[in-house]
């Protein structure tokens, strides 16, 4: 079957079965182009919270399709690949974190929506990216704060809040794996290229940046920005909708450290294809399933989430 009746056949299937395909930015172009929704972390909840239709497909890594199954637990959520997991969430076992909040029983758990849904289980308030720093600034100054699993996102959060949240020690290996080096050959290369960053990044990228914020944010930046040039820091799918939305000007990747690619992927999201897309939505499998008792203890933090959001 060729890329044409791919398509074809993916808009008939999601009319006949009323089903609606969520992607987030990380998802490979055609992927993006073809889905109903495209977004983050916070707006594919959001949408996911909305959604009149029978069938979501989530596009993107298990735990998105996971958030999406505890708001909607009448209905069907596939994921084109099961296997498209996330090292962030892998980072941070449910056993091992609860540990770490049972030997702080004072302390008020936030945790990154990067999780799996047993973490979320164990948690007060999940937020993303975009929200957290509006959650954390909600709390008094002098709460005592659990954040988990992103190191690098909790640490960057603590220094714009003034915090000292206790940090789970959990990072994402696409946002790890950017090099400070290459970043300042890059500059030197471009010297008028603003460098857009994810809070995931570590610190000294982040001193770097001349915009420091969630991917939502990284392209809602470059659209507004006057600036014609941009190096991003992030996963590079993001560039997709950065060039869509602005033809007339320039995104370079910033590369990882340990490759001679020139740009950064996380290979858990590029699992996902229109092969796949296709085979879910004819088969309604891969789909998303959540032990009842889990689901009811981790809807709390999200909805919590929204409401503070």
């Amino acid at each position: 079957m060729d890329k044409t009746e791919l398509l074809d056949n993916i808009s008939r299937l999601k009319k006949e079965k009323n089903a609606v395909i969520m992607a987030h930015y990380y998802q490979v172009n055609d992927i993006q182009d073809i889905a109903d929704f495209v977004g983050d972390s916070l707006a594919l909840a959001q949408q996911a919270a909305q959604t009149d239709a029978e069938i979501i497909v989530l596009c993107g890594v298990h735990f998105m399709g996971e958030t999406a199954k505890i708001l909607n637990p009448h209905k069907k959520v596939l994921v084109p690949d099961l296997e498209a997991g996330c090292s962030l969430a892998d980072s941070c076992p449910a056993d091992e974190f609860e540990t770490f909040v049972k030997a702080h029983p004072e302390h008020t758990v936030i945790s990154y929506v990067n999780t799996t849904a047993a973490v979320k289980a164990l948690t007060d308030v999940v937020v993303t990216s975009t929200n957290a720093k509006k959650i954390v600034d909600q709390f008094p100054k002098d709460a005592k704060l659990i954040f988990g699993p992103d190191r690098n996102l909790g640490d960057y959060i603590n220094g714009v809040t003034g915090r000292s949240m206790l940090l789970w020690d959990g990072a994402c290996h696409v946002h790890e794996q950017f090099s400070i080096e290459k970043l300042i050959k890059l500059k030197e290369q471009h010297p008028d290229g603003l460098i857009l960053a994810h809070p995931e990044c570590k610190r000294p990228v982040l001193l770097m940046a001349d915009f420091v914020g969630s991917t939502q944010a990284l392209l809602n930046y470059a659209t507004e920005s006057d600036s014609m040039k941009f190096l991003v820091a992030t996963e590079s799918g993001i560039l997709h909708q950065m060039r869509k939305k602005n033809p007339q000007k320039e995104f370079i990747p910033v590369p990882p450290d340990d490759s001679t690619c020139a740009c950064n992927e996380c290979n858990f999201m590029r699992l996902n294809t229109l092969e796949k897309l296709y085979d879910c939505l004819l088969n309604e499998y891969p789909e998303i399933l959540i032990e009842e008792n889990i689901r009811k203890k981790a809807v709390k933090p999200i909805l919590k989430m929204l409401e503070m959001s």
